[in-house]
């Protein structure tokens, strides 16, 4: 199953640390955010790799160099310009290179277990969204489950609906593709792939798998703080 790796933004909630490289690229012990995500993958099985890049592609090919590792690179800004914004962009930049197939979709500027990645390599006709409970659900997208089926995912609810949310991992048919032209800019003047997975979820074609071991978020200073600590104690890092 091939993957897709989203990761063409700056990341400028951290501030100065992305003056001049993303924020896939920060170090924390010594290695890139990224690399960590990337031999998570590894370890789970999956080889064909798609990186969606943009701001500083340089710096990404150099860095892929560097640590030996295989992906193909896409520029999204080549593509789609850069004053196109949100979530649904990469996808709309792989459908001739991904095909037909089943496909993992994915941020990286998150982390997840080789279990949990692994546990996503479904081979069947529905499309899958990782969820985890959350104890400020209020900042995420919020999943409602319905006889099984995700029907609906909340964007940053202002009063409590539950709280499992959206954690960025998915497992996509190509009938997500068919989605994307259905897509309007968002109120925030971006197209949301949130959109897109609501689409089919009115048609009974998304599923929820729960995170089972770890889910990382590195978007701010904070995190990198909070996973370094998180390296350095966790007995379930692997």
């Amino acid at each position: 199953m091939k993957v897709v790796i989203a990761a063409a933004g700056q990341g400028t909630r951290m501030l100065h640390l992305t003056r001049n490289k993303s924020k896939h690229l920060i170090n924390v012990q010594k290695k890139p955010f990224l690399a960590y995500l990337l031999d998570n993958l590894k370890k789970a099985g999956y080889k064909e790799i798609i990186l969606v890049v943009g701001y500083k592609e340089k710096m990404m090919r150099e860095f892929l160099r560097k640590y030996d590792y295989q992906a193909e690179v896409i520029n999204q800004f080549e593509i789609l310009g850069e004053g196109e914004y949100g979530t649904l962009c990469p996808l709309k930049c792989v459908e001739n290179i991904v095909g037909k197939e089943n496909f993992l979709s994915l941020y990286g500027d998150n982390l997840y277990s080789v279990k949990d990645l692994q546990a996503f390599n479904i081979e069947d006709n529905y499309n899958y969204v990782a969820g985890f409970c959350h104890k400020h659900p209020e900042k995420y997208g919020v999943l409602q489950i319905e006889n099984g089926f995700l029907k609906e995912i909340v964007e940053k609810p202002k009063e409590y609906i539950g709280n499992l949310i959206n954690t960025g991992l998915y497992k996509f048919t190509p009938e997500i593709f068919d989605k994307i032209p259905e897509v309007s800019i968002s109120p925030r003047g971006e197209y949301e792939l949130t959109d897109a997975i609501n689409l089919l979820a009115q048609e009974k074609k998304v599923k929820v798998k729960k995170i089972e071991d770890y889910w990382i978020d590195f978007g701010n200073p904070a995190d990198i703080i909070k996973f370094s600590k998180f390296l350095k104690t966790s007995k379930n890092f692997k």
